[in-house]
């Protein structure tokens, strides 16, 4: 399993970012993913996370409304569209594979930094 996400930066208040998530070394299709994310200093925080089918999605009230997760499964690639960001969203920002008792398997993430 290799997962491998990029997009990441440094982007002011209000700014958008759309990071992606490259899957290979398994069926991605079979798999609902999650993006996570960890800010320093605190733990793991769940996100947002999408079926395998791409038409079911949820997110964490922290960022509902304003973050939409999406997946292109023809290209084994998981996405997530970020937009009016908050300096309270820096954090290192990675996906994983959702199981049914939690996060499986998960990248080494990519930083974002929302300043002004």
């Amino acid at each position: 399993v290799r997962l491998v996400e990029s997009g990441g930066g440094l982007v002011q208040p209000g700014g958008s970012l759309r990071l992606s998530c490259a899957a290979s070394g398994f069926i991605f299709s079979n798999y609902d993913m999650s993006w996570a994310r960890q800010a320093p200093g605190k733990g793991l925080e769940w996100i947002s996370s999408i079926y395998a089918n791409g038409l079911n999605t949820n997110y964490a009230d922290s960022v509902k409304g304003r973050f939409t997760i999406s997946r292109d499964n023809a290209k084994s690639t998981l996405y997530l569209q970020m937009d009016n960001l908050k300096t309270r969203d820096s954090a290192v920002y990675s996906c994983a594979i959702q199981l049914s008792n939690g996060l499986g398997e998960r990248g080494q993430g990519t930083q974002v930094t929302v300043s002004s």
